[in-house]
């Protein structure tokens, strides 16, 4: 039988709030029952395994930081489009670690094209419309942002340029003139 008030969705909200206390590696079931004040067992009925909690862990990071990048970029084009979406990404990381560390999770492929993974290709698949980008450059160009979004966000957030000036704002304000520099500039294929 269930433990009223205990259910999937709550115990995924919970899971995600702990993945920001203490790292989304860290995130178990049983860390998850510890917290409840539970027994192992008796969250059982709500999830399968760990793995199926991290996997909802992420789709919920997805969802959340698919929706928070669709209020940003609306009615936006161009370098502030750009730029709106990097910064809800590096938002995001700094105010929900553990999640952000979530939208990383591998997915089975039926669950990863089924997701909110997909909305934000298509987001950035949008920004790139206004640098008149076609395919294969624009598969390209929607995995050197990720790259450099998520690249950046991960060492910063772990301390890597902690130890040195100029200010992790301004090279990130850099990085991002940089890209919109590239993106009007793409450079043709050289074979």
């Amino acid at each position: 039988m269930a433990r009223a008030g205990l259910s999937a969705e709550r115990l995924t909200r919970a899971g995600a709030e702990l993945a920001d206390e203490v790292g989304f590696d860290q995130v178990t079931v049983s860390a998850l029952a510890r917290r409840f004040d539970v027994k192992v067992a008796s969250l059982y009925s709500h999830l399968k395994n760990s793995h199926e909690l991290k996997t909802r862990i992420t789709l919920l990071a997805l969802e959340e930081l698919a929706d928070r990048a669709s209020d940003a970029v609306a009615g936006r084009a161009g370098k502030d489009a750009l730029t709106a979406l990097a910064n809800v990404y590096r938002d995001y990381a700094r105010e929900h670690p553990g999640r952000y560390a979530a939208t990383q999770f591998r997915l089975d492929t039926k669950t990863a094209v089924a997701v909110a993974g997909v909305r934000h290709a298509q987001l950035t698949r949008a920004i790139l419309r206004g640098y008149d980008l076609t395919e294969p450059d624009q598969t390209h160009a929607v995995r050197l942002l990720g790259s450099v979004f998520h690249g950046y966000v991960s060492l910063e957030l772990g301390g890597g340029f902690s130890h040195s000036a100029p200010d992790t704002q301004e090279t990130w304000e850099r990085a991002l003139d940089a890209l919109d520099a590239l993106l009007r500039n793409w450079p043709s294929p050289t074979s």
